[in-house]
């Protein structure tokens, strides 16, 4: 039950932090996690990260240089009935890695950070010896579902209300924006008091400037000289389907010529047990097929960092399409690589894109979208002037010392 994965080379360092995450996938909170137990690392912290969930071929490559380890990935994740339940299941899995940890698995230490579900918080206070903990809200969870009947109201209900209880039970609260924070403030009404602090996620630029970008043959057809990029996961609130109907409004657009310079190649992270995911890159596959687009489009499923880094060095532009992203790491990962953004105009993006000089804020709708695409066509030189900036952008205001540095002092001050 108790998988073991790398090891702890601090073990005689500074204080002792412990990771708690449902599941180590390829998603943005996971990279937060992996980014964040890499920085206390490196700040002599001994690190250690669990999980209910980790499959290290569906994970980022940092996660295997650090100790993760498993338990209660034998819990159900969904009630079935096409996915139901997923809440409940999600905290049932938390609960119990929580007190796996405290009670089984003989580990010692200072700090608890943990995010996602914040259930888990009041199983620490069970300790012998009184844990801190640090939560990080990625969302309010309660205003990532529908409550479109009075059934799911009910069962939604008990889970709110321990959502926002056991938040603020946690010693330290941290968001990742200001956005975020605002959001945090109207929903959690008995939080009111709190007032969280932003510690805006960075980039481990080690990997970007290590890797050497692969030729990209194998996923673009030959003489496509103009190569848009959608990352994002295979799910409907990333509404991935803006990027298609904007490159029907390009055609409409574009000479012929233009046109046939033009690609698009959608990537995102796809979980074989998520439904979600099955379902909707099979609705997003019948759009381009029912649209004509099946020459212009290539879809890539769990790509690897090292393909990822290549599409970013080899595209025009990346098409950011989620409404009210909460932060948005893919931003950063291209503004980096001198790659300009284009995003909706609302969330997290606000804070790492500045309109007209690293990309452009649009909108969410395909014709606002297909503008600012058919820009990069008509002024190629848009890609290298954007670029220098986001790159500029990123290194100025979203380095990983000014994380790594942020992050530390929030857990020195917990024990002082």
């Amino acid at each position: 039950m108790g998988e073991r994965q790398g090891t702890d080379r601090n073990a005689d360092a500074g204080p002792s932090v412990l990771f708690l995450h449902p599941d180590l996938g390829v998603g943005g909170a996971e990279r937060l996690v992996l980014d964040a137990a890499l920085a206390l690392r490196a700040r002599g912290c001994r690190v250690t990260i669990w999980t209910a969930h980790y499959d290290p071929g569906h994970c980022f490559a940092e996660s295997r240089e650090l100790p993760v380890r498993c338990a209660g990935d034998w819990l159900p994740r969904t009630l079935g009935w096409g996915g139901r339940g997923a809440a409940v299941c999600a905290y049932v899995r938390m609960v119990f890695l929580a007190l796996y940890v405290l009670f089984l698995a003989d580990e010692e230490f200072d700090v608890v950070v943990c995010d996602q579900v914040s259930a888990c918080i009041p199983v620490f206070k069970l300790a012998r010896r009184r844990k801190k903990i640090l939560f990080y809200c990625h969302f309010p969870d309660l205003l990532l579902t529908k409550r479109d009947s009075f059934l799911k109201q009910l069962y939604r209900a008990p889970i709110d209300w321990i959502e926002e209880y056991t938040t603020g039970m946690a010693d330290c609260i941290l968001v990742n924006s200001q956005f975020t924070a605002a959001i945090f403030k109207e929903t959690f009404k008995s939080l009111s008091h709190r007032d969280p602090d932003v510690l805006y996620p960075s980039l481990n630029v080690t990997s970007f400037d290590s890797a050497v970008p692969e030729k990209l043959d194998d996923l673009v057809p030959e003489g496509k000289e103009f190569l848009f990029l959608s990352i994002n996961r295979y799910e409907r609130k990333k509404n991935l389907k803006l990027a298609l109907e904007a490159l029907v409004q390009l055609r409409a657009r574009l000479t012929s010529q233009d046109w046939e310079r033009v690609h698009l190649i959608m990537a995102g992270g796809y979980d074989e047990r998520v439904q979600e995911n099955v379902e909707h890159y099979r609705e997003l596959k019948k759009m381009v097929q029912q649209s004509d687009l099946g020459q212009y489009v290539t879809f890539l499923r769990s790509f690897s960092d090292k393909q990822k880094i290549s599409l970013l060095h080899g595209c025009t532009c990346v098409l950011y399409t989620p409404s009210h992203e909460h932060f948005g790491i893919v931003p950063l990962e291209a503004m980096y690589m001198q790659c300009p953004v284009i995003a909706v105009n609302s969330g997290g993006p606000l804070e790492s894109i500045v309109h007209s000089i690293t990309g452009f804020l649009c909108e969410p709708d395909p014709v606002h979208f297909s503008e600012a695409i058919e820009k990069f066509i008509r002024e190629p030189s848009l890609k290298a002037t954007m670029g220098l900036a986001g790159r500029a952008r990123v290194v100025e205001k979203f380095s990983s010392e000014a994380f790594t540095e942020q992050l530390y002092q929030c857990v020195t001050k917990l024990l002082t």
